[in-house]
Order: structure tokens, then C-alpha cells, then sequence
């Protein structure tokens, strides 16, 4: 494992990069490697794109795909290996037919088609071990040896411009008009908090595409639903709590929602709503440093669902949304506590 695409990457004297067993950001060593081969397989789709679109042939759907496949492998998106090895089989065939897209292209434009070599020719294996045996042909530092690192980190420079969007998640529920609602915290260094701060204005155009991930309510369970949220991760939990209320779904729910000091508070009136709407949600409003006036819980979330879990036998589905170590600490609550690891879904975030 090799990366250094978000803010949160390892930095020493020695240099800057995750390289260890699991990255800063939560993400393992393994869907590392697999984002890259990812990515690797979409450079060879482009190569065959790129010249057929110069022959006048194009695919938007592999057009579509490559964005996509960008998409999956930005910091708080999508941790699952699994998936991986399906995208990267899916990219390969979208590479196939790119190949063959162009390959027409060329002698109907009176041309010979190139043999392309790289990522043009690599060919993925079919299951997790091997793609993994294969992650030396697509780390980030590929040919460092004969390229040298300017050119390396020019590449990753090029590939990280690529991949230079943010991911948020939504608090609304599905609409027809259009409305979307994202809860953003500013943080100092990153890059679209200081465009949001700094130099968005009524009526500018952004460009959004979604929704793309899938931390959604399971629908084919009928267990009580606790929400853990740190910050800004209480979008995801505002939208399922919502798309509840519309569909009038009556059973459990709890909200466990922390920040570190009152100040930072907010959401609170939405969460109001929510529970004149859903008389059996129950919200605990946690402050990790509060005041001494503070009415509400003192400590982290995680304390909290702990506590609760140990008072009755009810195991539901945890839902836990915010930084690494949060997720981290809610699962290993939630295990100890005898919640199926099954039963418990999480999506981590990095600042940006």
C-alpha cells in the first residue's frame, strides 16, 4: 500500500504517504492496492478512448464509467475490497470495448490501429488474491526506478486533479424538485471549504453528480435502527430519519449525535422535527468538552451507545457516520455488545 491523495496522510521527516497496513483514513492496505489497479485499468480504457474520439467514434457509458470509477476511490467513499474487485472486472470489459470501438475507428478512417501497450494491455485478474499479486503493475510509484520521482509525482498530480472533487453526503430524501441539502463544515486547509468561504456566491454553478454511494437504511431488515453521527456526519442520518418519517416507519430509532464543544452545535432544530414526526426516535445530543451547565450527555457517542446497549437485550442496526476513529470505536462497542458485524454500516469522511 501506497497513498497520499487526502489530508489526512501520514507525514514524517521521511517523506509524506500512508504505507503501512491500514492508511490514516481508516482505508486497508488491500482496497488500496485495489483502488489502484481501479484506476490503472481506467487509464488503458482512456487510452483506446482518447484515439477513437480523434477518429470521430466515442462511448458516453464508458465515458460515465470512468467518472464513476474516479469517484469510488475518493478518501470517504467506499472502503469495500469487495466492490472493488466488481468494478475492476466491469472496467475491464468497458477497456474491451473500448479497444474494439477503436479498432473499428481506425481502418474506417483509413488508418491502422495501434498496438497499445501499459495499462492498454493489462489484464486483471479474476479474484481478489490474484488482483492483489497484481498490485506492483499499478501502485502510484510504478516505474519509479527508470522515470524518476518528478515524473511520479507529475503523474500523481495529473491523477489527483482528475479525482479533484468533493464527496458529501446528502441530508435530504429523494425529490422531484431538485433540492439538495449537504451539511459542510469549513476546515482550514481543504480546498472546496476555502472556495465555499472565501469565494462562493449566490448563483455560482458547481457541478454535482449523485448520488454515488451506498450508505443507505437496509430495507429488508426489520431491527430498531441507532444512528452514531460525529459533525457533519449526521447528513446521512438526517436523510434516513427523514425518508422514515415519510414512509411513517414506526419502529425504534435512536440518534446518538456528537460534537466536541457547544459551540459547534447545530442540526438541532432539524432533529426536533424529526422527533415530533417519529415518536419512537430517541436523540442524544453528545458534547464531548461541554459547559457546566450542560443539560444533555457529556462524552462521546460512543459512550453513550454503549451504555444503552448494555441496558436491555434489543441488538439493532448501527448506522455510524464521521472520522476513522469514531467508526472504529462504534464497531467495537457495537461487537462487544453482541451487534452482528453484519448489522453494522458505516461511512468514514476526511476533511476537504
Amino acid at each position: 500500500m501506497f497513498c497520499y491523495q487526502c489530508e489526512q496522510t501520514f507525514r514524517s521527516d521521511e517523506g509524506v504517504g500512508c504505507a503501512g497496513p491500514k492508511g490514516m483514513c481508516g482505508k486497508d492496505a488491500a482496497t488500496s492496492d485495489l483502488q489502484d489497479i481501479l484506476l490503472h485499468v481506467c487509464e488503458g480504457i482512456g487510452q483506446y478512448l482518447h484515439r477513437a474520439r480523434a477518429l470521430g467514434a466515442t462511448d458516453a457509458e464508458a465515458d460515465r464509467f470512468i467518472l464513476y470509477a474516479f469517484f469510488t476511490t475518493l478518501t470517504n467513499v467506499n472502503f469495500n475490497a469487495g466492490k472493488f474487485v466488481q468494478l475492476i472486472q466491469q472496467a475491464a470489459q468497458f477497456r474491451d470495448r473500448a479497444k474494439a470501438l477503436y479498432e473499428t475507428a481506425a481502418p474506417a478512417a483509413g488508418t491502422t490501429p495501434e498496438t497499445l501497450s501499459g495499462a492498454a494491455a493489462f489484464a486483471p485478474a479474476k479474484d481478489m488474491s490474484g488482483l492483489l499479486a497484481q498490485a506492483s503493475e499499478a501502485a502510484i510509484q510504478k516505474g519509479a526506478a527508470i522515470i524518476g520521482e518528478d515524473v511520479v509525482g507529475l503523474r500523481s498530480l495529473v491523477l489527483h486533479g482528475l479525482k479533484g472533487v468533493c464527496a458529501y453526503s446528502l441530508a435530504n430524501t429523494p425529490n422531484w424538485d431538485g433540492t439538495l441539502e449537504f451539511l459542510i463544515r469549513l476546515h482550514p486547509q481543504g480546498a472546496f471549504s476555502a472556495y465555499l468561504k472565501d469565494h462562493a456566491k449566490p448563483d455560482d454553478q458547481i457541478l454535482v453528480k449523485g448520488p454515488q454511494g451506498g450508505f443507505t437504511a437496509d430495507e429488508t431488515s426489520q431491527a430498531p435502527r441507532w444512528f452514531v453521527a460525529g459533525g457533519t456526519g449526521v447528513a446521512p442520518m438526517l436523510s434516513m430519519l427523514r425518508q422514515m418519517a415519510e414512509l411513517g416507519d414506526a419502529r425504534e430509532a435512536r440518534l446518538f449525535f456528537a460534537v466536541n464543544t457547544q459551540e459547534e452545535l447545530f442540526a438541532l432544530d432539524a432533529i426536533e422535527e424529526l422527533k415530533r414526526t417519529l415518536p419512537n426516535l430517541g436523540a442524544t445530543i453528545c458534547v464531548w468538552k461541554p459547559d457546566s451547565d450542560w443539560p444533555d450527555f457529556a462524552g462521546t457517542p460512543v459512550a453513550a451507545l454503549d451504555a444503552v446497549l448494555a441496558e436491555g437485550a434489543t441488538r439493532p442496526d448501527i448506522y455510524v457516520c464521521g472520522p476513522p476513529a469514531l467508526i472504529e470505536a462504534t464497531e467495537a462497542a457495537s461487537l462487544n455488545a453482541g451487534v452482528h458485524h453484519d448489522r453494522i454500516f458505516s461511512e468514514p469522511f476526511s476533511p476537504a
